[in-house]
């Protein structure tokens, strides 16, 4: 086996989408939206095998700083950079030798200029992750909602008071907007600021969304919405779409608009949207660790999915400089 950087996006994506555990986070359409993303440089690695020349294993991630503005820079400097792979590595066979390979080799591109490396994963696979030698096991929550069923009994299962704030949002006269035009992204982004600002979190850079917006969107594997209510739009949420399955990505809301339940009434949108358009499931985007407080966690539980842990895995490259980036971001967060 041998692991290049370099093949065919077609090869590439053929495999991911008939790979068990594909999934858009591992396409190559990924890749040229981290290419176009400031501060984001992303990293793909393919391992083939020398016998029969086809692809063994992929491995897209991507080293990123997220923390954007003078503040930010000044507190921080160097040491607010991170590496995520998330959905993946892909091997074939469940080889443990391939995974580790290809781990091997990303770990050698961004050690040097990342802190750490986490495995965001969308399935359980610790039976293979576990016997990956520097990569640690945490537990992490996330709640999945089942599409396959009618509009009805999925508003069945969401919990009464959230029913009641879709319903207040609808009398009040909100309305969803998805966006047609990539002119519209910088009022998106300005409602992701206003939500990110307030929970005193890093929000990547507004090229991630124009980026995603050109090369996901014609392609049909990323939705734009945004909640107006008379002339101000109020609430905004994006997703990604792939392959029966809706990935809850990004999401922000006016600070003045908590009466009008911006949040509630998009959820709401997108299930319905995910039915009617016969996708199978609805993944949420994480919820946070089992024994850290975490707000969207409650939001989350309410919409009535299941709860699962399949858990994320780090690579802690430089512990020196994570304890500064750890100081250094507790100061940013006091000062803003």
């Amino acid at each position: 086996m041998y692991i290049i950087s370099d093949i065919d996006d077609q090869k590439w994506d053929e495999y991911v989408k008939y790979h068990p555990l594909g999934n858009i986070f591992q396409m190559s359409s990924m890749y040229d939206v981290y290419k176009n993303t400031k501060n984001y440089s992303p990293i793909k690695l393919c391992a083939v095998n020398e016998v029969t020349n086809k692809i063994d294993g992929v491995l897209l991630g991507v080293t990123m700083r997220e923390m954007t503005g003078l503040l930010g820079k000044a507190v921080l400097g160097g040491f607010s950079t991170r590496s995520i792979i998330l959905g993946g590595p892909l091997v074939s066979d469940n080889s443990i030798d391939t995974l580790s390979k290809l781990l091997f080799e990303y770990d050698n591109k961004v050690q040097k200029k990342s802190l750490y490396t986490e495995i965001w994963n969308l399935y359980d696979i610790k039976s293979i992750l576990n016997n990956v030698k520097y990569y640690s096991y945490e537990d992490h929550l996330n709640f999945l909602i089942n599409l396959d069923q009618s509009e009805e009994d999925l508003w069945r299962q969401i919990h009464k008071s959230r029913r009641k704030n879709i319903n207040r949002a609808a009398k009040k006269g909100v309305v969803i907007e998805e966006i047609k035009h990539k002119k519209m992204i910088p009022i998106f982004y300005k409602l992701l600021k206003e939500s990110y600002s307030r929970v005193k979190v890093p929000l990547a850079d507004m090229t991630l969304f124009e980026s995603a917006f050109e090369q996901l969107v014609p392609k049909n594997m990323s939705r734009f919405f945004l909640a107006k209510h008379d002339d101000a739009y109020i609430g905004a949420r994006a997703v990604l779409t792939y392959n029966n399955f809706i990935h809850d990505w990004y999401a922000g809301a006016s600070n003045n608009a908590s009466s009008l339940y911006p949040n509630d009434y998009l959820v709401w949108h997108v299930l319905k949207w995910g039915v009617k358009n016969n996708y199978k499931l609805f993944d949420f985007g994480g919820a946070g660790k089992p024994d850290v407080e975490y707000g969207p966690r409650e939001f989350k539980r309410r919409f009535g999915g299941n709860l699962i842990n399949y858990g994320r895995y780090t690579h802690l490259h430089s512990p020196v400089k994570m304890k500064i980036s750890n100081i250094g971001l507790n100061i940013y967060q006091k000062i803003i």
